[in-house]
């Protein structure tokens, strides 16, 4: 059988830190198949897991929990409730 088209989607995430009000640029990786995304690194750490709800991936990486909308293309993050992120994401040209 035909192996399905692999790709990958790099997305820009400007996500502003609360309560410290810095911005951190964030890269995300998304690689995946025609049925289903295979791996996913941000700012070139792979993740040891995530989740997929609709067209939302939810991972973690160093005690933050991170919500990208690949449709929306928002970041929200949050470390365990002592500072929050929210942000618009783009593609990589």
């Amino acid at each position: 059988t035909a192996q399905p088209a692999a790709g990958q989607v790099e997305l820009v995430c400007e996500a502003v830190y609360q309560p410290a009000r810095t911005t951190w640029v964030r890269r995300v990786a998304i690689d995946h198949d025609a049925r289903r995304v295979k791996a996913v690194r941000i700012d070139g750490v792979p993740v040891y897991s995530f989740a997929i709800a609709g067209t939302v991936i939810l991972t973690s990486l160093d005690n933050e929990r991170i919500q990208i909308d690949t449709a929306a293309q928002t970041w929200t993050s949050d470390f365990r409730g002592l500072a929050t992120a929210q942000g618009r994401c783009e593609r990589a040209a």
